[in-house]
């Protein structure tokens, strides 16, 4: 890409899996990724156990709201990446789509969403790998 990247995370809620997985790329980018999460039908807050595992390595979610998914921030992302949104997230030709399967940390408590954390920043890494390849 010529471009800075752009990346969309997308779940149902935007209170957890996309939250977490904004939150990772944008710090592991260090401002070299434009990144956004959405949701298809937005809760009113992020998940506070999602808020308490990010705090926990040292990612402040606190302040995070959830987002609707709109056609513009599809139609600007480079990369689309849904978490469980099904048919609701819009599909543009010349944009890439990637579905990451993972556990909706919905109603689990702290223990149970940090091994979901664990495996979004995973396929964080392999994301920021693929998108800026190292450069010497």
């Amino acid at each position: 890409m010529s471009h800075r990247p752009e990346v969309l995370f997308v779940c149902v809620h935007n209170a957890g899996r996309s939250q977490m997985a904004a939150a990772l790329l944008h710090h592991r980018a260090g401002g070299r990724v434009d990144v956004r999460s959405a949701g298809s039908a937005p809760a009113h807050s992020v998940n506070p156990a999602v808020v308490e595992v990010m705090a926990e390595i040292g990612l402040d979610l606190s302040r995070e709201l959830p987002k609707p998914l709109t056609e513009e921030a599809v139609r600007a992302a480079d990369v689309v990446i849904t978490m469980g949104c099904g048919d609701a997230c819009p599909v543009h030709p010349g944009k890439r789509y990637l579905d990451w399967r993972l556990d909706d940390p919905a109603g689990l408590g702290v223990a149970d969403v940090r091994p979901i954390r664990d495996e979004i920043d995973r396929r964080v890494v392999a994301l920021l790998a693929e998108l800026l390849p190292a450069s010497g």
